[in-house]
């Protein structure tokens, strides 16, 4: 039985890792990109080359959407809106919850079915095992492409809703992005400080690996609303920020990283909650600007 036909449209680095990945499990696969000399390695392997997003879609039912943002799926895919009756998009290109819920209406608008992805990987880690994708949209359109899907990683899927892969993605990519800047921030105070990135990075490692027991506590009390300062209290880690702050700026470090954080122990304290557990800034975070 011969292997279902794939369209990939957008080949930066996650792109052709996806047509490459479906190339080799034998997926007949058309590709296109506004720069059309990222396809050559592609093509030299297999590929079609579309000369249009319409020629693209009109090679088969299922086109995945690796681009820079929705905003950009809109500028490629209006053009090409007569092809879109009875395709199926997945659409792994990172944006807002938002923005996939009016993806997914836009599309059904046009005649097509959606699926989010929330791509748990990097460009190297397609097509391995252990790298995983959310998905949210219908679940018939989900089930009847699992399979393919699982070219490129594992599945979770997540729900119904078009913003649920979304969220879940955007959520990883918040806890990914502040954890790297303290990284850098710890590396700069240490270099600084005379010690070598090599050097501190066991400990820091170290401190990092301890994060999921220090989660999975938390995680139960926040859900209970229990915000006790019996393991902990908003007023101590006010402190300890402050030093970390401190020791940045007698270091020549930019401090607004920590400062930040400190900023938002305060608001915890002035609130009067300097005795209840740090968690209790939950409540401030989903509450913006309030006091």
């Amino acid at each position: 039985m011969s292997e279902q036909p794939i369209t990939v449209i957008g080949l930066g680095p996650m792109g052709r890792a996806m047509a490459g990945a479906f190339l080799a499990k034998g997926h007949p696969v058309t590709v296109w990109n506004r720069t059309a000399s990222r396809a050559d390695d592609l093509v030299a392997r297999g590929a079609s080359l579309a000369a249009t997003p319409a020629e693209a879609l009109s090679a088969g039912e299922l086109a995945v959407l690796s681009l820079t943002d929705y905003d950009a799926m809109y500028a490629i895919l209006e053009p090409a809106a007569a092809a879109l009756p009875g395709k199926t998009l997945v659409n792994l290109s990172s944006d807002t919850p938002d923005k996939a819920r009016a993806a997914a209406a836009w599309a059904a608008g046009h005649g097509a079915r959606h699926l989010t992805g929330g791509v748990q990987a990097s460009p190297e880690g397609i097509g391995r095992p252990e790298t995983f994708t959310y998905y949210s949209g219908p679940r018939d359109v989900f089930e009847a492409n699992r399979a393919v899907l699982e070219v490129l990683t594992r599945t979770d899927y997540r729900g119904e809703d078009p913003g649920l892969a979304a969220l879940y993605y955007q959520l990883q990519l918040g806890v990914f992005w502040t954890t790297s800047l303290a990284f850098l921030h710890a590396l700069a105070v240490a270099r600084k400080s005379g010690i070598d990135a090599g050097e501190i990075l066991p400990h820091l490692s170290g401190t990092v690996a301890g994060m999921p027991d220090i989660f999975g506590f938390y995680a139960s009390r926040v859900d209970a609303g229990q915000h006790t300062g019996d393991a902990d209290r908003l007023s101590m880690g006010a402190a300890s920020i402050d030093h970390v702050a401190r020791t940045a700026r007698d270091a020549g470090v930019d401090d607004s990283l920590p400062a930040a954080v400190l900023a938002l122990f305060e608001r915890g304290i002035a609130a009067g909650h300097a005795d209840d557990s740090f968690t209790r800034l939950v409540e401030h975070l989903a509450t913006p600007g309030a006091a």
